[in-house]
């Protein structure tokens, strides 16, 4: 193997150009000199192997431009990178999805840590603005997928820990309904 493997997370505005790999796959054309990709270390030349999911705490394979794109496009304030420099990098089609390291993409300031106070229990997105949490109204919707405020649990910081949140996920919920439309479906077809 003669590439070496570089992990990053970068807040957005990103500063970096995208561009697709003979091949396939996703390379990094340019990095904008004092931007928040060059901050982060990300170099031109470098093979985008994988980035952020549009959810949650996974990292997914960078093997299609359009979809690199879009799940860059879908994260609110960071992104996180796996980039690869050296030669003959591997065959991102490939490679599974993996969750990301032990807090990546969780980074706090100590300032961040005072005040995050909630978590949204569909993607994991950590509410630490200075507008206390009870205060943002039942309007409120998670900046990273879009979940209603009810779908955030009390979130204790220093430990990584949700408190209570015990609320059925999403995915659940929609997969229940999903069901239900199926069966009626199908009962309302067998009745014909």
């Amino acid at each position: 193997m003669a590439y070496k493997e570089v992990e990053v997370s970068v807040d957005k505005p990103l500063g970096i150009t995208l561009g697709e790999k003979k091949g396939g796959g996703v390379v990094i054309k340019s990095v904008a000199p004092g931007s928040n990709g060059a901050k982060a270390g990300l170099k031109s030349g470098d093979q985008v192997i994988y980035t952020s999911s549009f959810f949650g705490d996974e990292l997914w394979p960078a093997d299609k431009l359009g979809f690199t794109r879009t799940a860059i496009q879908a994260k609110a304030e960071y992104v996180d990178f796996v980039v690869v420099r050296g030669e003959d990098g591997p065959n991102v089609k490939r490679l599974p999805k993996r969750p990301a390291p032990k807090r990546f993409g969780r980074k706090l300031s100590a300032a961040q840590k005072k005040r995050a106070t909630h978590i949204c229990l569909d993607c994991g997105y950590i509410y630490a603005l200075p507008v206390p949490f009870e205060e943002q109204g039942p309007g409120y919707v998670c900046p990273q997928c879009q979940a209603p405020s009810k779908r955030f649990a009390k979130y204790d910081a220093e430990n990584d820990k949700i408190i209570g949140g015990n609320a059925t996920p999403l995915a659940a919920t929609a997969a229940g309904l999903v069901g239900a439309v199926v069966l009626g479906t199908l009962l309302y077809l067998g009745l014909q």
